[in-house]
């Protein structure tokens, strides 16, 4: 299958959709805090940047689903900061700050490269929501110089519409975390408001766009939805209620990955009812949750 950013810049619509992209950072507009900060003129977001495109690190990677990685690795770029601001965030030294290495669209671009010369299956763009209009603007570099790998574009789910509607057409692979199925949680825990509702509309906006996920003859995905759900302990995250959303909302062949790698990071070991890992019996009876409603693509075999 051919990545689906070869067809738009053969059509010359990537430069249009940077462009579009650009202009929805002052004020910006990109995620639904719409925060309206001008940061093309410098000023900064909730996310902390303005126009500023920072990488704190970029390698082959081999934990992510199975069919991201395959044998050879999902060629990932961590970008710096985010739009979610998680008191248990596990990679908060890397979300919560501004550091690592600010880089151009062109040098982003050689990344992109130089992951794919690496044999990676495709290049995964985490927590890419805030700097998403400087790695539209890499791939016109990109393609010329023979970028064919899928796009992953993996977030936190809280994601505007009409900036997922500018990216039709370009990112192939969407992976979501559904984090919360309450507001009151996310807006406690992740400081994000009505994330229920913008979780939800974002993930049809993704799944009509890619469809499930499809995979080659090798098992390793080509196009399509991966969803996380990262389960939390007490049943904070609302697993019910994001399952069932999943199967009959979105579709019962959704590749779901429920994750119980949940553990008390950054401020969470203060806060009681988030001081504590995942039990199993918590993971059972969330993926006995999934099973009844119908849901089997991305669950472990044999649990």
């Amino acid at each position: 299958m051919i990545a689906s950013y070869l067809a738009a810049a053969r059509a010359g619509t990537l430069r249009m959709v940077a462009d579009a992209l650009e202009e929805r950072l002052s004020p910006c507009r990109l995620c639904p805090h719409c925060c309206g900060a001008k940061r093309i003129r410098g000023e900064r977001g909730i996310c902390r940047l303005d126009t500023e495109i920072l990488v704190e690190n970029a390698a082959p990677h081999f934990g992510e689903e199975r069919p991201l990685v395959g044998v050879r690795g999902s060629g990932t770029i961590f970008f710096s900061s985010c739009n979610l601001a998680c008191v248990f965030c596990q990679n908060f030294e890397i979300s919560h700050s501004r550091g690592g290495r600010e880089v151009t669209p062109r040098q982003l671009a050689q990344t992109m490269l130089h992951l794919q010369s690496l044999g990676c299956h495709n290049i995964n763009c985490v927590t890419p929501t805030h700097v998403i209009a400087g790695i539209v603007r890499a791939l016109e570099y990109a393609v010329p110089a023979g970028l064919t790998v899928p796009i992953v574009y993996n977030c936190g789910g809280y994601e505007s519409v009409e900036t997922l509607q500018l990216l039709e057409g370009i990112i192939d692979i969407y992976m979501p975390d559904i984090k919360y199925s309450s507001d009151i949680e996310a807006r406690r825990y992740s400081g994000a408001p009505e994330y229920w509702e913008h979780v939800q509309e974002a993930v049809l906006e993704m799944h009509r766009q890619v469809g499930d996920l499809k995979l080659d003859s090798c098992g390793i995905a080509e196009r399509g939805l991966v969803i996380r759900h990262l389960l939390m302990p007490g049943g904070i995250a609302g697993t019910g209620r994001v399952l069932d959303f999943i199967a009959h909302r979105v579709s019962p062949s959704s590749y779901v990955n429920i994750m119980d790698q949940y553990r008390p990071c950054f401020k969470a070991h203060k806060i009681p009812e988030l001081c504590r890992p995942i039990t199993r019996r918590e993971y059972m009876e969330a993926l006995a949750i999934a099973r009844r409603n119908g849901l089997s693509r991305g669950l472990p075999a044999g649990l």
